[in-house]
């Protein structure tokens, strides 16, 4: 997981793997990027693997964010996050195009 700031925003990249293994430290990322202030966005697209816990990190995020009066967004979603966002109806929540199922891509 890296993270750069631009003009524009704080981009986390997240690393392949979003499952239990990792969720303390992804956790910690978010709330660090969310906390500096500033729009920030997430880039998913090298994420490979995405279990539960990294769907409600996702979600704790964006919970945080509208809290904080942050502005969150999500871009690049693999085909690992497609799937798991369409399994679970999340897909329109997380920027994805084409409808609850998360069928297709914002950024394709």
């Amino acid at each position: 997981m890296s993270e750069i700031a631009t003009d524009a925003a704080r981009v986390l990249a997240m690393a392949p793997e979003m499952t239990i293994y990792q969720a303390a430290e992804i956790r910690q990322a978010l709330l660090d990027a969310l906390a500096a202030g500033g729009p920030v966005a997430v880039d998913l697209s090298a994420v490979a693997e995405l279990d539960c816990s990294g769907v409600q990190l996702m979600l704790a995020a964006q919970r945080q964010a509208g809290a904080d009066g942050v502005a969150l967004s999500w871009h690049g979603h693999s085909p690992a996050v497609l799937e798991a966002l369409a399994l679970l109806e999340l897909g329109a929540r997380f920027g994805v195009a084409g409808g609850p199922d998360g069928g297709g891509r914002d950024d394709a």
